[in-house]
């Protein structure tokens, strides 16, 4: 029996893991202002009629905090690659020299610093919710193990063990925003 809630409590903090994994992701799609080649994850291009991301087709570095410099491994990649960037509504112009697309990073707007505050902050809450559901799941599968003949102090005990977890990427979680949040305020 406690191997099973071992098993459960192991269950939920790889869930937790991969929740903070996502928020990681989605955390590194909003700019803060400063060039980084993972504002460009979600851009795929049309290589050959499959879409492909870009980082598969080219390679992306930032030379400065303000240009992203997309060198594509084939020439002929530049047109679609630029259509690829303009199709995804990232609010980039890009701009190409024969040899590789440029893309100079636009310095944000007070405003925008603050509309991107307030989409961390939203990014950070579904975060924090898919941990919350995974603490419930979780409390409601050892529930379950209560009834099915686990005494009522293991399951107790591993209800704290949960609740410590969710604790602890709660905080981490608060942590990423107040970092991220600085970043993007940070002129």
């Amino acid at each position: 029996m406690e191997e099973e809630v071992q098993l459960f409590i192991d269950d939920a903090k790889e869930k937790m893991e991969k929740s903070m994994e996502h928020l990681n992701r989605e955390l590194a799609k909003i700019r803060a202002g400063k060039a980084s080649p993972s504002i460009l994850d979600v851009v795929s291009v049309d290589y050959y009629g499959t879409l492909t991301p870009l980082s598969r087709v080219s390679s992306i570095n930032s030379p400065d905090a303000r240009t992203l410099r997309i060198q594509p491994w084939e020439k002929n990649m530049i047109g679609p690659i630029e259509k690829a960037i303009m199709k995804a509504n990232l609010g980039f112009n890009p701009s190409n020299n024969g040899e590789v697309v440029i893309i100079n990073i636009p310095v944000l707007t007070e405003e925008r610093r603050m509309d991107l505050a307030k989409q961390v902050k939203a990014v950070g809450e579904n975060a924090k919710v898919s941990i919350r559901s995974i603490r419930r799941d979780t409390n409601e599968e050892l529930k379950s193990l209560q009834k099915d003949g686990m005494s009522e102090d293991a399951e107790k005990v591993a209800e704290t063990v949960v609740q410590e977890l969710t604790n602890k990427f709660n905080k981490l979680i608060d942590d990423y925003i107040v970092q991220k949040e600085n970043d993007i305020m940070t002129i």
